[in-house]
């Protein structure tokens, strides 16, 4: 006697024998695809992400997939019956959508050749379980020749590979965060739409009216104000503009932050676009902009602005607001917030990414004003992608991207730049003039000076910063000058919260004319207000020497001929690292060319030079060549996702009890049941160290996992105080320790 014809087919189960509750494969497939298809409709792609959606579980309709819902131990491929679908129905396009149908629980994979997954291309050759005939009753798929690439896509001959590949990607955010939304809906058993949750945001209008407000309180009662209000004006002045590329090219302390975040909420909401969106180099700078900008924006602040780097967890527990906190916890996994302030690395590796986890959230840059703060720090090694990857946002989905930095990068076409960016418009006024007006240092180059002439010339001023290239190397130049009056010391191995603290007590000696003789590493230029007569910093690049000068004479009080940066070669003790030497070498190129070498002209003349230095295959070409090579059949995915990284020395981080405060979230946390609030609190006191040393110090029991078997290692704590110097952080002689210390900038 044959089996009963299965009639109900379900996407999810619950712990009910009856399955009234169980969510049916048809009302599962619909949602998800017009959802895709609402998140894909701001770059025109509405139709393929339908396709998408509509396929991603086809494979459920099997009867060994039933099965696994009712109990079976019986792992079941339910995605690539979709994508077979799709290439059988749709040929070449329905080839882009099996990516990610095939991709949409395991990443996306290479076409051809195999990584850690199986390939597309071995995907839709492998044996799968019988699909069921009854999915042709309830799935209504569109006609082949109804289904097109967007409308109005821009194509570009000789990278019309990656424009494919690109589009893919957006199209898999859809479909994963679609996936996510519905079936994160169904468990919760809320209804609340098509968006599958309320997520409910102060809109554009409203944060701009907050922010007019917070502007309306500065008064242009001193030169440098009136400048700032000028530039102010004049970058809002140009919201009009249509989308696209732009520059603002601001030196520093010319007001950039505040003025970007005006232009971006003016343009976007001039042109309907959704969000905006800061891309920061630095941790320690997205906390200290977002602070900002939720002062600016008043009450809406607090939910309007997401943080999202790597080290930012919140479980909503440490918030005044624990339902803002919540949804902006949620928000995080696919930026929905109004204004996303994060890291070039999570956005950048997100791009290239091939995890449903780092790319559902890239639909929502498409319709956006992305503002790239200090884009001058892009990677030598990667900066060909970057550029393809921010032209292609501009170019077909609907996103102005404005390169917001006091040293423009020379990323264009006409500055000689291989597949640059072309029309981008300057935002700022009369850039040049605007240098001269705010020129508020002279720059020398002194040659080498060892360590011992060092000292003397720090000992000669009372109030002098001197910047250099590694962390022992201020450490060692610190307690050379240990004993001079105002003696200070400032790096990476000190907590945030010691920092912070030192920088507090640093401005007020400045304030009262006290002497203060600083010492610190590259950490001081990233936005850090100090304001010091004279400063000294090591060779390095020029973007760097100019971040440098930001320190000196900030507020241009003093005359000109008593603010000046000396730029310094290191002895041979101190060797320049290899990444940094780059740099440092088009410098010198440029100190011997121009007799003012933070003017725009010798910026440009230094970026042509290290680019030109480098070579296009050193800048990264050879990815985007990978990917021409592999055309729609083998797109590299995940080998593309493997080699996009852009911070290469792997980097742990180890809570430093540093304070009361500090050790109060230790014990907290061994009783926890979520960590996220107290990891957030426990933020300002890590300390990142080279996974060497952090080993190193493991095998010596002076550092420890936190007591809290749930969590494992993932909070490693210093036990041995004596490790950890009131004047200068972690301090430890060990030669394990020393040589994964050399080389840390």
């Amino acid at each position: 006697m044959s089996k009963p014809q299965r009639t109900d087919f379900y996407a999810h189960s619950t712990d009910r024998d009856d399955k009234v509750d169980w969510q049916s494969l048809v009302d599962h497939l619909s949602a998800v695809g017009e959802l895709a298809a609402l998140k894909a409709a701001v770059f025109g792609g509405a139709s393929l992400a339908q396709v998408e959606g509509l396929l991603h579980d086809l494979g459920k309709y099997t009867e060994e997939f039933q099965q696994r819902l009712e109990g079976s131990p019986v792992r079941v491929d339910h995605a690539t019956h979709g994508a077979v679908m799709a290439v059988e129905r749709y040929g070449p396009i329905g080839r882009l959508l099996a990516y990610a149908i095939a991709g949409h629980h395991a990443g996306l994979a290479n076409g051809r050749d195999s990584g850690e997954r199986t390939s597309l291309k071995d995907r839709l050759r492998k044996e799968l379980p019988e699909l069921l005939s009854h999915w042709q009753d309830e799935i209504d798929l569109p006609e082949p020749k109804s289904l097109a690439l967007p409308e109005g896509l821009k194509g570009i001959k000789e990278r019309g590979s990656f424009q494919l590949s690109f589009l893919g990607r957006m199209l898999f955010s859809c479909l994963v965060d679609a996936d996510y939304l519905d079936t994160e809906a169904f468990y919760l058993g809320k209804d609340k739409g098509v968006d599958g949750r309320a997520q409910e945001f102060p809109d554009l209008s409203a944060l701009r009216e907050r922010l007019d407000q917070y502007l309306g309180r500065f008064k242009a009662n001193s030169d440098v104000n009136r400048i700032r209000a000028g530039i102010l004006e004049h970058v809002r002045g140009k919201a009009a503009l249509e989308p696209g590329l732009f520059s603002l090219n601001v030196p520093t302390g010319g007001g950039k932050t505040l003025a970007s975040l005006a232009f971006a909420l003016d343009h976007a909401i001039a042109h309907g676009l959704r969000r905006v969106i800061f891309v920061i180099p630095f941790t320690s700078i997205v906390e200290q902009n977002a602070a900002v900008f939720r002062e600016a924006l008043g009450d809406l602040g607090e939910v309007a602005v997401l943080e999202h780097h790597s080290a930012f967890i919140d479980d909503g527990k440490n918030s005044r607001d624990p339902q803002a906190s919540d949804k902006l916890r949620l928000a995080m996994e696919n930026w929905e917030a109004p204004i996303v302030v994060t890291t070039s690395v999570q956005l950048f590796e997100s791009l290239y990414a091939n995890r449903s986890s780092r790319c559902r959230k890239l639909h929502n840059i498409a319709g956006s004003v992305v503002i790239l703060d200090e884009a001058q720090t892009l990677p030598l090694k990667l900066l060909m992608p970057c550029v393809t990857a921010m032209d292609e946002l501009a170019l077909n989905y609907r996103t102005s991207l404005v390169l917001c930095t006091a040293t423009q990068p020379a990323l264009k076409k006409e500055e000689g730049f291989t597949n640059g960016l072309d029309n981008v418009r300057e935002l700022a006024p009369e850039p040049e003039d605007l240098q001269r007006q705010l020129e508020r240092v002279q720059v020398h180059y002194r040659g080498p000076l060892t360590d011992e002439e060092l000292v003397g010339e720090l000992a000669a001023h009372e109030q002098v910063l001197c910047i250099v290239n590694s962390r022992r190397h201020a450490r060692s130049l610190y307690q050379s000058i240990a004993h001079l009056p105002g003696a200070r010391h400032l790096t990476t191995l000190m907590c945030a919260k010691h920092r912070s603290q030192a920088l507090k007590e640093i401005r007020q000696q400045l304030k009262d004319d006290e002497p203060c003789r600083l010492i610190a590493t590259s950490l001081i230029e990233a936005g850090v207000d100090v304001d010091f007569p004279v400063v000294f910093r090591a060779e390095a690049g020029l973007d760097s020497i100019a971040q440098a000068a930001g320190r000196c004479n900030r507020e241009g009080k003093r005359p000109l001929e008593q603010s000046n940066v000396y730029v310094f070669a290191v002895a041979s003790d101190w060797p320049t690292p290899p990444d940094v030497e780059q740099f440092a070498g088009a410098a010198r190129s440029v100190f011997r060319r121009h007799e003012k070498p933070l003017l725009l002209a010798a910026i440009r003349d230094y970026f042509r030079e290290l680019y030109w230095v480098k070579g296009k295959e050193q800048l990264g070409a050879g990815m985007l060549k990978m990917i021409e090579d592999g055309r729609l059949e083998g797109i590299p995915y995940e080998t593309l996702a493997k080699d996009f990284r852009m911070i290469d020395s792997h980097m742990l981080p180890v809570i430093v009890p540093y304070d009361e405060d500090a050790r109060k979230a230790l014990r907290d946390l061994q009783w926890a049941e979520s960590c996220g609030g107290i990891a957030r609190r426990l933020q300002p006191y890590l300390v990142q160290l080279p996974e060497r040393a952090l080993r190193a110090l493991r095998d010596t029991g002076a550092v420890q996992p936190v007591e809290a078997e749930r969590f494992g290692e993932q909070f490693m704590e210093l036990v041995n105080g004596d490790l950890y110097h009131e004047k200068y952080g972690f301090d430890w002689d060990d030669p394990s320790f020393i040589r994964a210390e050399k080389s840390v900038m």
